[in-house]
């Protein structure tokens, strides 16, 4: 548990106290642990000097409209392949996996020529329509599972009771289902909240960015403002933990048929949850950082490179 806990928390404290460090403490690495002085500067640049509050409303709104999508059209997708009988049912829950596997790096241009024609480039209505070619199938897999571990003596006896299908899945079903709904609306979130390849091909103006495509416009040839980049990594993972933890609360009040005003309470805070989602949130920074890193030390060595050319020339 010590071992979870340092994996975890030693990325997210690290980004963390970068952010409220200075920028000479950056610079020549002094008071590394822990800020001395501590500073806002970051986050006060972060919010006034650059468009970062607009990116951010940008993912929220992209992230919150195809989860809300996601959620729908999975949950009738799962509980059309789950319950009802038609030729073909295994193959296609087979096809909705293998439809997930898909690398996106390869439906970004057929998507891309799709979209053009529709008009919908270059604004957040084409993230709208292509998030939920990578949240769908999986979510509606998900769902599949779900859907299937309900007895079917339920949705009979409401249909023997003269419900209708729609209603027995309403009113019956879908409620039982909560957890898998719950799941899948977090995958859904998480994804949209991070996905980055999308926006970055789909979108050029700066107005209709998200989060991911514009902490890159931080990064000014090989200058990097790695304290306003760490003030932008703690702001955005804070939403999707907070997410993290009200939905395991919102599972457990759902099992359990408590009220969901207990949901909110401090005492029913997972701090497990809470810990995995830090950590899930600190592995793109990393992973960015890393690639950040790499890519200067690329530029180091290609200007050593040539400065051995160019005084091996002029010795010539």
């Amino acid at each position: 548990m010590a071992i979870f806990l340092l994996i975890v928390l030693v990325p997210f404290w690290w980004i963390a106290s970068m952010s409220f460090k200075t920028y000479e403490q950056i610079q020549f690495a002094t008071s590394i642990y822990v800020p001395n002085p501590f500073t806002w500067e970051n986050y006060t640049g972060l919010w006034t000097e650059t468009r970062f509050p607009l990116w951010l409303r940008n993912s929220l709104v992209t992230a919150l409209v195809v989860t809300a999508t996601t959620t729908v059209v999975a949950s009738l997708g799962g509980y059309a392949v789950a319950r009802l009988r038609f030729p073909g049912r295994e193959w296609v829950a087979s096809l909705i996996l293998i439809l997930y596997l898909i690398p996106p790096a390869l439906l970004f241009i057929p998507l891309y020529r799709v979209l053009a024609e529709l008009g919908a480039t270059n604004h957040l209505s084409s993230l709208f329509l292509s998030y939920p070619t990578f949240t769908v199938p999986f979510c509606t897999w998900l769902l599949i599972g779900f859907f299937k571990a309900l007895p079917d003596e339920l949705e009979e006896a409401a249909l023997i009771d003269g419900a209708g299908r729609v209603t027995a899945f309403w009113r019956v079903l879908l409620p039982l289902a909560a957890p898998g709904l719950v799941a899948s609306a977090i995958f859904a979130f998480t994804l949209s909240w991070n996905e980055f390849l999308y926006a970055l091909v789909f979108i050029q103006d700066e107005q209709a960015i998200t989060v991911p495509v514009g902490l890159n416009l931080l990064i000014y040839g090989d200058v990097f403002h790695w304290g306003q980049l760490m003030a932008a990594s703690v702001i955005t993972t804070l939403p999707v933990v907070a997410l993290y933890v009200f939905m395991a609360d919102a599972i457990r009040v759902a099992v359990n048929g408590r009220q969901a005003l207990r949901a909110v309470l401090p005492v029913s805070f997972n701090w497990p949850l809470f810990l995995f989602a830090l950590l899930l949130m600190a592995v793109p920074v990393v992973d960015l950082l890393w690639q950040n890193i790499t890519r200067k030390r690329s530029m180091v060595f290609a200007t050593l490179n040539q400065e051995t050319e160019s005084k091996g020339e002029s010795q010539s």
